[in-house]
C-alpha cells in the first residue's frame, strides 16, 4: 500500500470512528487523571451502573437469538462466537467456561478471535481488518446451517466480526450480531442485531470498558440460557457440571442434596453408581430407579432431567 493510499484509507476510519458513539470524546472527562483515586473508582463505578440499563433496551431481541439458537444445537448445531481484541478474548472465554459449567464437548461451543490464539495475550497485525481470515477460520470449522454463529464487535465495523456473520449466513447458519453502536453494519449483516448501546467510554474509545462489560453479560445469557433450554439445568442447578477437581467433586455433592434431600450415603451411592453424573444420580434418587433406567430415561428425554421424572 502506497504512503499516499495509506493516508487516504487512515483518513476514512478516522472519520468513521469520530461517527461511533463508543468512540465519542467526553471533555468534561479531560482532566480524571488529577483526580484522587478514591474519586476515579467511584467515577467509573457510576459509568458501570448504566450498562445493565443498556442491556435491558435489548432483552427482546437478545431473547428472540436464545431462542433460535437452542433451536439449533437442539439438533446438533454449534455455538461459535467469532471476535476481534477484547471482543474476541470474550467469546473465548465464554466459550471455555461452557465445558466445566454444563459438560459440553469443547466443540459444542467455540470461541474464535482474529490472529489465533497468539491475539489472546498479543495483538495481530492486521487480522480485526480482514474478513477473508474469518472465512477462512469458519471453513476450517466446517460450519454449517445447524450452527449460530455469532459476530461480536463494540463498534459493529469490525471487518474479521462482519465477514464472519456474513459467511455463514450465506451458508445458512444462524447469526446474531453484537455491537455497541446504533445502525451497525455487523447488525445489518445478522439474521439477529444486538445492538447495546453503552455509550462514550471514560477513556475514549477503551471499548474494553463499559462495551466489554455489556458483551460479557449478553453472552453470558446467549450460553446461559441456551444451556437451560436444552436442559442442562434442573431448575437453577447445574445438574450437567463435570466434577474435575474437589471442588466441583463438593458441588456435585450439594447439587444432588438439594435436588433430592437425601442423605448423604445415598448420595455417594448413587454417583458411584452413575459414574459421577449428577443428573443420573438425581433421577435415581427421585424416581427410585437404577442408574441404567436412569440413563435410559435420559437419553428417551434429549437430557431434559425433568421431563425424565416425569416419564
Amino acid at each position: 500500500m502506497s504512503t499516499t493510499s495509506s493516508a487516504s484509507t487512515y483518513s476514512e476510519l478516522r472519520a468513521q470512528l469520530a461517527t461511533l458513539t463508543t468512540e465519542a470524546f467526553r471533555p468534561e472527562l479531560a482532566e480524571i487523571d488529577r483526580l484522587p483515586t478514591a474519586e476515579l473508582a467511584a467515577l467509573m463505578n457510576r459509568e458501570d451502573q448504566t450498562v445493565p440499563a443498556a442491556v435491558a433496551r435489548q432483552l427482546p431481541a437478545i431473547a428472540a437469538a436464545i431462542d433460535a439458537t437452542a433451536e439449533r444445537m437442539a439438533r446438533g448445531g454449534r455455538l461459535i462466537y467469532l471476535g476481534a481484541g477484547t471482543a474476541g478474548r470474550l467469546g473465548v472465554l465464554d466459550a471455555s467456561e461452557c465445558p466445566p459449567t454444563f459438560n459440553t464437548d469443547p466443540s459444542e461451543v467455540v470461541g474464535l478471535i482474529a490472529g489465533g490464539p497468539t491475539a489472546m495475550v498479543k495483538a495481530v497485525e492486521g487480522a480485526e481488518d480482514s474478513k477473508e481470515l474469518a472465512v477462512d477460520d469458519l471453513t476450517a470449522l466446517g460450519v454449517t446451517a445447524d450452527d449460530t454463529v455469532v459476530g461480536v464487535s463494540a463498534s459493529g465495523r469490525t471487518p474479521y466480526a462482519i465477514g464472519a456473520v456474513e459467511h455463514a449466513r450465506a451458508l445458512g447458519a444462524l447469526t446474531i450480531g453484537l455491537s455497541c453502536n446504533a445502525d451497525s453494519a455487523l447488525a445489518a449483516a445478522a439474521e439477529h442485531g444486538i445492538e447495546v448501546v453503552t455509550g462514550p467510554e471514560l477513556l475514549t474509545g477503551s471499548t474494553r470498558l463499559k462495551a466489554g462489560t455489556a458483551q460479557k453479560l449478553v453472552l453470558n445469557m446467549i450460553s446461559t440460557i441456551t444451556m437451560i433450554r436444552l436442559g442442562k439445568t434442573y431448575g437453577n442447578l447445574m445438574v450437567d457440571v463435570r466434577a474435575s477437581n474437589d471442588k466441583l467433586q463438593a458441588r456435585s455433592r450439594r447439587i444432588v442434596a438439594l435436588a433430592t434431600g437425601a442423605p448423604d450415603e445415598q448420595i455417594e451411592t448413587a454417583l458411584a453408581a452413575a459414574d459421577g453424573e449428577v443428573k443420573t444420580a438425581i433421577l435415581m434418587i427421585l424416581a427410585g430407579i437404577d442408574a441404567k433406567a436412569a440413563d435410559q430415561r435420559l437419553r428417551d428425554s434429549h437430557g431434559h432431567l425433568r421431563a425424565a421424572l416425569h416419564a
